[in-house]
């Protein structure tokens, strides 16, 4: 049994650029003398930086849907007449969506590109947002979460990659961070939005992201190493120009691109049990592992339901505690885009699992102690206190790192050849745990706040023992470096 990842020529007349827009930088390519002192032009991170801005709509539409769930719960459920188990299914139904999604994300971005996989993803996100505004009982609501969940899916995966294969290695890190950041800022934007505007309102303005997103696409070039890997020469070093400033010498990483491809294309096909094989093995397991253990730390549990959360913790003001969240989360995301390509990957994965695994201890600690406390205690107001620094400290800890860099390591370590098929398979491993948590998360914090967090806590510790055995160090090295060491 074999999947086909590289193809002859006859392949390559099948696999086109959904949205070829390459006539335009060819042309600016050639002309760029004629452009005289036009320093924006010639600065040559303006152009992966605008691309970066323009596909992070994406990830803001992700967090957007993400962060609904939480402060529409009690509105939602009060208008449609939902139990608590049909509403967790409602938050979890995205995560299903997006094990869809996922499955397919390799394979599209493989056959039409970067840019019309996000195409493809922005469409059904805008369908499922008006099914949920016009909903009038659970069905609508329930396709609309699933359709948006299958775009998710796919942007979950296509963005993190095409900003790793766009970017220079000097700012790779910082870049395939806006990713996480831009997932937190949709986030936000929910939870903020929540507090002020109806649902179903807020089910329209989940729409933007996406209808800004499509125009957008029009204008940035497609990912170089996909054209190389394509064949369209042409094409491939007129993009990569663009992207790394018309007045840039580009011929070192262009021929290595071409090799890194020449090597990898010999074979038309990689069969199944090759995979054994430890150069695509070890890359694929650690993306596995990193990404479920992302999901298994419980993060989206928090997320999604972090409303209820602080009211069991005996806050009044739950919905603004989530914003504070929200924004806190933003904060500490885009100090990990500063640190990421300064202190490395590694290091911060450590100190983000470890301060994890402490913030979720004293959490655990705090709501087990409370079933002790007379209510109206001030030992009681104390431990209700503590249980949200706890939660606000896991979530600052699971942005300095947690939160990014699985999927910047990701899109960074995985073989061009395999690229797609193991990438669908880390993805939908992600989605797949996330499903599991956002489905369980609400019934277990019914069940025992803290024997929830406990396990939640289990899990980080764990995390610090794996990516210290496991996880190498990428900052610093070009995507072909990383790939051929694990040869």
């Amino acid at each position: 049994m074999s999947f086909r990842e590289d193809s002859g020529e006859e392949g390559r007349d099948l696999r086109k650029p959904f949205l070829h827009t390459g006539s335009w930088y060819r042309m600016g390519s050639r002309q760029s003398s004629m452009m005289g002192s036009s320093q924006v032009m010639r600065d040559s991170s303006i152009s992966v930086v605008a691309c970066v801005l323009i596909v992070a709509l994406g990830p803001i539409q992700f967090g957007f849907t993400s962060g609904y769930s939480s402060p529409t719960q009690s509105a939602i459920t009060a208008d449609l007449g939902l139990s608590v188990s049909e509403y967790s299914l409602f938050g979890s139904l995205s995560n299903v969506g997006a094990m869809v999604g996922a499955i397919a994300s390799g394979q599209i971005s493989e056959y039409i590109g970067r840019k019309g996989s996000l195409m493809i993803a922005a469409i059904p996100n805008v369908i499922g947002w008006l099914a949920i505004s016009f909903a009038k009982d659970s069905s609508f609501l329930y396709m609309g979460r699933l359709l948006e969940g299958f775009g998710v899916g796919i942007i979950s995966y296509v963005v993190p990659v095409y900003i790793a294969e766009i970017a220079p290695q000097n700012l790779r890190g910082s870049l395939g961070s806006v990713n996480q950041l831009s997932v937190t800022i949709g986030i936000m934007l929910a939870y903020v939005l929540g507090l002020f505007v109806q649902w179903r309102y807020l089910a329209v303005l989940g729409i933007l992201p996406c209808t800004i997103l499509i125009p957008g696409l029009f204008f940035i070039p497609e990912s170089p190493r996909w054209l190389a890997k394509m064949g369209m020469t042409d094409d491939f070093e007129a993009s990569l120009q663009v992207l790394r400033g018309f007045d840039t010498d580009i011929s070192v990483e262009v021929n290595e691109i071409k090799r890194s491809v020449a090597s990898t294309t010999r074979r038309t096909t990689i069969r199944f049990a090759e995979l054994k094989q430890r150069r695509y093995w070890l890359p694929l397991m650690i993306g596995i592992g990193l990404l479920v253990l992302q999901q298994l730390s419980g993060i989206n549990g928090v997320l999604f339901y972090s409303s209820t959360i602080f009211e069991t913790a005996g806050i009044t003001s739950s919905n603004a505690a989530t914003c504070g969240l929200g924004a806190v989360q933003v904060i500490a995301t885009g100090v990990t885009t500063w640190l990421v390509d300064r202190a490395g990957r590694r290091l911060l994965l450590i100190i983000s699992s470890a301060g994890m695994t402490v913030s979720l201890l004293v959490v655990a600690v705090a709501f087990y102690l409370k079933d002790y406390a007379v209510v109206d205690s001030g030992f009681y107001s104390a431990l209700s206190i503590i249980s949200v620094v706890g939660v606000v400290a896991m979530v600052i800890a699971f942005s300095l790192g947690v939160g990014a860099i699985p999927w910047i390591i990701m899109s960074e370590i995985l073989p061009v050849n395999i690229k797609g098929l193991a990438g669908s398979i880390a993805t939908l491993a992600n989605w797949f745990t996330a499903w599991v948590i956002t489905m369980t998360a609400n019934l277990l914090l019914e069940w025992n706040s803290g024997g929830t967090f406990t396990i939640y806590m289990v899990v980080s510790a764990f995390t610090v023992v794996f990516v210290t055995i496991w996880v190498p160090e990428t900052k610093g090295r070009t995507l072909e470096e990383i790939q051929w060491s694990f040869r």
